[in-house]
């Protein structure tokens, strides 16, 4: 049996169920969010296309790439020079679509798509090359 008296047990009750203005409101809100959210989400499809990825790593200094993705020093048999410039996150995913990056040879682009795969949190590029994971 409960210690409250009715009067408690009527402010209880008022303050759980929410009036229609408090829902209307809360709609209200619901709705501007999307409308707000919408465009953002369209500029971040944009933004994801427009974003680059060097190869390799400025930071790395003088390296090469070899087939397999890695950092190899320069004059490594196999490996590939740097390409000196970024590719775009759209030149990239239509790599990873198959076609190859821009001025690159079949093994270049082998190990070049390799290397943005191995791409770690911290090198740049892995936040662009990240967001291209994303499902839309």
């Amino acid at each position: 049996m409960s210690d409250q008296t009715p009067q408690q047990d009527d402010d209880r009750a008022d303050m759980a169920v929410p009036s229609r203005r408090q829902l209307l409101m809360g709609g209200a809100a619901a709705a501007s969010a999307i409308v707000s959210i919408r465009p953002a989400l369209a500029n971040t499809a944009a933004s994801v296309l427009n974003c680059t990825i060097p190869v390799p790593d400025p930071a790395k200094g003088n390296v090469h790439i070899n087939p397999s993705g890695q950092l190899v020093p320069a004059g490594t048999p196999g490996a590939f020079p740097g390409t000196g410039r970024s590719f775009t996150g759209e030149q990239v995913k239509q790599a990873m679509r198959g076609r190859p990056l821009p001025g690159t040879s079949y093994g270049q682009n082998q190990a070049y798509m390799n290397y943005i795969r191995r791409l770690q949190s911290g090198t740049s590029g892995f936040t662009c090359y990240a967001s291209l994971q994303m499902p839309r």
